[in-house]
């Protein structure tokens, strides 16, 4: 028996499961492996509207499962990576990289149709998990800090979202004016990024 719980993470490359403990592989990994790894780490990025960062510390691979299956029943996925891997692939993909975010034990949250579904489904495990902390994570290719991921999971569902996305762009500049000088502004720039992310032209 293992004397820290294990967490697995599947490379779809190949269908292999890898071990990690600690934020450590415990299986060495050929260079070509190394490559294939991050080559999927990228697809994730690339596929993802939002992700989040999570630090986690002894956590139960039954709590595991019950967080990833909540995660992809709001359209997304779950994995814990490699820091040097995860590090190379998200640096590679022209994100920022604050320094706490590869640090420690790391997991991924990809959001991949709804980014405020995946912050909500995290934020709410971690408020009665004492084994997981938000590190932080990145909405399009800008960073959050993990207030403003929380500040992401308190917005509505996504077709609501869109709903008062454009009664806001309606409404007279007055009431937009003070809308922006609101305390909950922090917010609102979530939103702007958020809707700037989701109305962006896809590339050819």
């Amino acid at each position: 028996m293992h004397p820290h719980p294990r967490l697995e993470s599947l490379c779809p490359a190949r269908q292999r499961l890898f071990l990690w403990k600690g934020g450590k592989n415990t299986l060495a990994i050929s260079k070509d492996r190394k490559k294939e790894v991050i080559d999927q780490y990228k697809t994730w990025v690339k596929r993802s509207q939002a992700m989040i960062l999570a630090e986690y510390t002894g956590l139960p691979m039954a709590q595991l499962d019950v967080l990833r299956s909540k995660i992809r029943e709001a359209g997304g996925e779950f994995h814990v990576v490699k820091n040097t891997l995860g590090k190379l692939a998200f640096e590679e993909s022209g994100l920022p990289l604050p320094e706490s975010y590869f640090e420690g034990s790391t997991a991924v949250g990809f959001a991949f149709d709804d980014a405020p579904a995946l912050a909500k489904v995290i934020n709410e495990f971690v408020r009665t998990s004492e084994f997981v902390k938000i590190k932080g994570g990145y909405l399009g290719t800008s960073s959050m800090s993990a207030v403003q991921v929380k500040a992401l999971a308190d917005l509505p569902p996504l077709p609501v979202l869109r709903a008062q996305l454009l009664g806001t762009i309606m409404a007279p500049a007055s009431r937009l004016a003070r809308t922006l000088a609101e305390p909950g502004r922090q917010i609102a720039s979530v939103v702007r990024a958020y809707s700037e992310k989701d109305n962006a032209p896809e590339a050819a």
